[in-house]
């Protein structure tokens, strides 16, 4: 949990230097934006976790290549090295692309046994990070252990109290007026899910409770009074579900009010996770995109968090979710359709509706 804080102190100043600072803005191959802070937090994650834990091996989002290429090793490096346990001066270049390389591509073969190891997502909504406090961005860390979710911490550093919901008419135009005070949230296997909200990075005069809350899913048991969520780069008309939702609301005068309730939440998939963790969200749905494939940093620690909170994660088939179907280096997750995750009392109602629609799978 600490080591995720500290990322987020990470961001969080990476952040302030950005907008005074445009050539710290960079852009992937695949069109993502993306920064300093998600080199830089995958560097600090990977230092501490393997001074703590050298054995287990790491699964994340970037390698050195891109940085290298860039010129950027010397602004990754006086990043991170106020944030990390390590001696600040015997920190080097080589230390820092070392470990951004150990989460990267090709840096273990798992084979098809069951195995240990860790999954980071640096920045996820990285769009989100660089829009400032008008959006939501998440550093995920989880555990897996012999193919199975037992640990994950998320922490989101703009998280805002406001829980009221918008037509879809209004969700391209919503932008958070109001910068948030920050959460992490941590979830353990058999031991629920609890948040506390960050330490005040950007004054440490205001005092903040040190208080862990426990999260439960919300009790929404009809799915026309459901909060949804979606993907970044979907809308709810693009998806299957939409017809069927509305055609099942026409048909029930009883609901007065049959908008669909869509919830704004930009940007990535792991703050929508947590919106349904946290109560907040009854439903995210994602639809795979042609290839069929998603990434298992954008997930994992969401599903422990999802599980533990009450709710229930699956595939538009219902199965779980599996993350050893990459059988050689665990990155990819082969979803049949897409993606639910719900309280868990609504779920079987939403596959039923997917599952009515041939096309889906």
């Amino acid at each position: 949990m600490e080591v995720v804080e500290r990322a987020c102190r990470l961001c969080l100043d990476v952040q302030r230097s950005l907008f005074s600072d445009e050539g710290r803005i960079l852009e992937k191959n695949d069109q993502t934006p993306v920064t300093v802070a998600d080199f830089g937090v995958q560097a600090l994650v990977s230092l501490e976790l393997s001074k703590l834990f050298p054995s287990i091996p790491l699964v994340a989002e970037e390698d050195s290549g891109f940085l290298r290429s860039n010129n950027l090793v010397d602004p990754v490096v006086s990043a991170v090295s106020d944030k990390t346990s390590f001696d600040e001066e015997s920190l080097s270049r080589a230390d820092v692309l070392e470990a951004i390389d150990r989460g990267g591509k090709d840096a273990f073969a798992f084979g098809t046994k069951p195995a240990t190891y860790w999954i980071l997502d640096p920045i996820d909504g990285t769009r989100g990070f660089v829009k400032g406090s008008q959006a939501l961005y998440v550093v995920g860390l989880s555990l897996v252990v012999e193919g199975e979710i037992v640990l994950g911490a998320m922490g989101c550093p703009n998280w805002v109290v406001d829980t009221s919901y918008r037509s879809t008419a209004d969700v391209q135009g919503y932008k958070n007026s109001s910068p948030g005070l920050g959460i992490i949230m941590v979830a353990h296997v058999g031991c629920g899910t609890w948040t506390k909200r960050l330490k005040d990075m950007l004054d440490s005069s205001t005092k903040m409770s040190s208080d862990w809350t426990r999260c439960f899913v919300d009790g929404c048991c009809l799915v026309p009074e459901a909060r949804f969520c979606i993907s970044d780069s979907q809308t709810w008309e693009s998806l299957p579900l939409s017809i069927l939702y509305e055609a099942r609301i026409d048909a029930d005068d009883d609901i007065r009010d049959k908008e669909i309730r869509l919830l704004p939440t930009c940007c990535g998939s792991l703050c929508k996770y947590l919106m349904v963790a946290s109560g907040r969200a009854s439903v995210f749905i994602l639809q795979a995109r042609s290839q069929k494939v998603i990434k298992a940093w954008d997930h994992a620690v969401g599903v422990i968090c999802v599980h533990e909170a009450g709710g229930k994660v699956t595939d538009w088939t219902g199965s779980e979710l599996d993350l050893a179907a990459d059988q050689v280096e665990r990155r990819n997750i082969y979803p049949a359709g897409g993606v639910l995750v719900t309280n868990g009392n609504i779920h079987d109602q939403i596959l039923e509706m997917i599952s009515s629609n041939s096309t889906v799978v």
